[in-house]
């Protein structure tokens, strides 16, 4: 390959905009337990604006979210209606206790951003299919007498929620959100992985090293979803997942010699 033609290659890169983001609805799903954030408040409406109208302004031709990706036809159903300004009349009726319809970051941020750039659909390439068995691990824990081991996990994990807790409470939605996609935010994500879970368990108990496998299983699967999904037209791509997928989607893309980051504080 000629000097030229290699350089070539490398500025036809695709473009991925990665937003990591809390979830806005907070279902309690997440291991870390943290406050509600008001999302619906007149201020997080106006930044969503705002950063909406910027990734609009970045001219993206797809849009990522953590939607099951089999589940497709159920997001186009809900897009369409967002697109003919009906959604929200339609989710107060159907789901009017549920707040995941109202206030997850897919319906205030991924639809908001994709109807005003014009986009038909929006992309769900979410993976459930892979365990997650941190009682387990817990157990594994105990059962091994790794006390330090338990003290470190509990200690992080509190502290994770302290510091988000506090956040949550003086900084605003676009704040968090730059927070969240910091390297720093990420490395202390994934390293918790490594550091921490994967550890865990006995010579001849792999629970620890399994979880982080199965993580690792499912964002691999997520991410193969966008490299299928992504069209060789496609010049830039937006990936709105929560802010630990990013953190390990970023390091699939470091060695994808097909794509290349944008971070959101690069389109702010």
């Amino acid at each position: 390959m000629t000097l030229s033609v290699y350089l070539h290659a490398q500025s036809t890169k695709k473009e991925i905009l990665l937003i990591g983001t809390f979830h806005f609805n907070n279902p309690g799903a997440d291991i870390a337990q943290v406050k509600n954030f008001d999302i619906m408040n007149k201020k997080s409406q106006n930044e969503l604006e705002v950063i909406a109208n910027k990734i609009s302004t970045y001219k993206p031709d797809k849009i990522f979210v953590e939607w099951e990706y089999n589940k497709q036809a159920r997001l186009d159903t809900l897009y369409n209606l967002y697109i003919d300004n009906k959604y929200f009349n339609y989710i107060e009726e159907r789901y009017p206790r549920n707040s995941f319809y109202q206030q997850n970051e897919m319906f205030q941020l991924a639809f908001r951003a994709a109807n005003k750039s014009k986009l038909l659909t929006v992309y769900g390439i979410d993976y459930r299919q892979a365990n997650f068995p941190f009682d387990s691990l817990m157990l594994a824990i105990d059962k091994a007498n790794q006390s330090n081991l338990k003290k470190e996990i509990e200690g992080t994990l509190k502290a994770y929620e302290m510091k988000e807790n506090q956040d949550r409470v003086k900084l605003s939605l676009t704040q968090l959100l730059l927070n969240l996609n910091k390297e720093e935010s990420r490395n202390f994500d994934l390293g918790s992985y490594i550091t921490l879970f994967n550890t865990a368990g006995g010579k001849d108990n792999f629970v620890g090293a399994y979880l982080v496998s199965e993580w690792y299983r499912r964002n691999l699967y997520m991410y193969s979803l966008i490299q299928k999904i992504t069209e060789s037209k496609d010049k830039r791509v937006v990936v709105l997942l929560g802010a630990s997928h990013i953190a390990m989607l970023k390091e699939f893309i470091k060695i994808d010699r097909n794509f290349k980051v944008v971070e959101l504080k690069d389109i702010l």
